[in-house]
């Protein structure tokens, strides 16, 4: 039997996605027709012995309820359970503190997911190398620009034995251009480690403060949360390598992170592009009485789009849409209730929820060609040329372009602007 733990974060951590994470948590936002933790759940309710899916994560209690209850009427061979951190334990804290509820039922393999990332998710193969190999852990591994590699953890790999043989975060010089993708399976015995590790912070966190103490510089501070927070990579991941316990699987599908709002269009076009290489029957197609359909695009059944208006590709269309006649959408996220009157055009953006864009007006973004593009959408305040992005309830005029933008919500914009944050 085996389980899988998807790491959610919370509200603290969803900064970057901004502001869209205003209306709805990181996690929980559409990409591809679906939230994109949904992603991650579809594919794992595709691996084998899989029985159970864990969510851990600092939101409330009440967030991730009605999605779980989708998910159970979805997928009914699998059960969920979200758990709650009531303080940041670290990325493998909150791991380790749940640790008998994830060991209950004595699963034999353990999956961990970072929930911000958009992959194709091989986990059977994941799972077939690991078991093959038979070490403490599995991490999967994608390779990367060369210039890019210190944006990611680091892995040096042997080719020929799938050794991981050194894992660093975020290295200065460059010393792999094999990243950690933010999949991993463990065995169960990874407990074992992660208490050693525990112990070894604890020491080491005590001989400070002794040190500290004996040359008077030790100031009386509340450090038991800083004792209690487990870093998964550079607490366990490096140290695993170091002890050969960890192999390295290499993912050849798709792979990208979800860091910053802008980078939910990219993500929605992968997802998208999946489906149609899946054949997925969600998929919108052009009809002689309906909209001109234009490669990989998803439409609400909810939604109406006119015969007229001319979709895609890689768009995605949400819940109580409305779009009018003549109406061009490329590369983009409609999001619910949205409506876009005639002759408009929305071009590499996402639209929130409840906004209003209005005759011939023009809401434009800028093409992603690199993750450059995606993981920062502002440099000193100011927007760079990257997505354009309207939050709930922006309200834009007839004829008014909107480039290159950020707008917070609840905003109407009866003017032109380009290259602006709009609080």
């Amino acid at each position: 039997m085996n389980k899988a733990v998807i790491l959610v974060g919370g509200p603290s951590r969803a900064t970057r996605f901004r502001p869209l994470s205003m209306h709805l948590p990181q996690p929980l936002f559409p990409v591809g027709g679906q939230p994109i933790i949904w992603h991650q759940i579809k594919a794992l309710s595709q691996v084998r012995d899989l029985k159970e899916i864990i969510l851990i994560g600092f939101f409330e209690d009440y967030i991730f309820q009605p999605f779980l209850s989708k998910c159970y009427e979805e997928f009914p061979g699998l059960s969920f359970k979200y758990l709650r951190e009531y303080s940041q334990l670290g990325t493998a804290g909150g791991f380790f503190h749940f640790r008998d509820q994830i060991l209950r039922g004595s699963p034999k393999n353990i999956f961990m997911l970072y929930t911000d990332i958009c992959c194709s998710f091989p986990l059977n193969d994941l799972l077939t190398q690991h078991e093959r190999h038979g070490r403490l852990g599995t991490i999967m591994v994608t390779k990367v620009d060369r210039t890019s590699a210190h944006l990611y953890g680091c892995v040096v790999v042997d080719l020929e034995t799938k050794m991981a043989e050194h894992y660093v975060e975020k290295p200065e010089t460059y010393i792999s251009d094999m990243a950690s993708t933010g999949v991993f399976v463990f065995d169960q015995e990874i407990f074992n480690f992660m208490a050693r590790a525990m112990e070894k912070r604890a020491a080491e966190f005590e001989h400070e403060h002794a040190r500290e103490s004996a040359y008077g510089r030790y100031e009386d501070t509340n450090d038991t949360q800083d004792v209690n927070r487990l870093r998964l990579e550079q607490d366990i991941l490096r140290a695993m390598a170091g002890d050969k316990k960890l192999s390295a699987f290499l993912c050849t599908g798709f792979w990208r992170q979800i860091k910053s709002a802008a980078s939910a269009v990219p993500a929605n076009a992968l997802y998208l592009q999946k489906a149609a290489k899946d054949s997925s029957v969600t998929l919108a197609k052009s009809a002689p009485e309906g909209p001109e359909i234009t490669g990989s695009v998803y439409i609400h059944p909810s939604a109406q789009v006119h015969p007229t208006a001319r979709i895609g590709p890689n768009v995605s269309i949400h819940a109580r849409a409305v779009v009018g006649p003549g109406v061009r959408i490329n590369d983009s996220i409609v999001l619910d209730n949205v409506h876009i009157k005639d002759n408009a055009a929305v071009l590499h953006a996402i639209v929130g929820w409840d906004s209003r864009i209005g005759k011939w007006g023009r809401v434009e973004g800028s093409k992603v060609t690199g993750t450059d593009d995606i993981d920062e959408v502002t440099h000193s305040g100011v927007k760079v040329n990257s997505i354009c992005i309207l939050g709930e309830d922006v309200q834009v005029k007839d004829e008014v372009f909107i480039r290159n933008s950020i707008v917070l919500p609840h905003k109407d914009l009866a003017g032109n602007k380009h290259n602006e944050v709009i609080m």
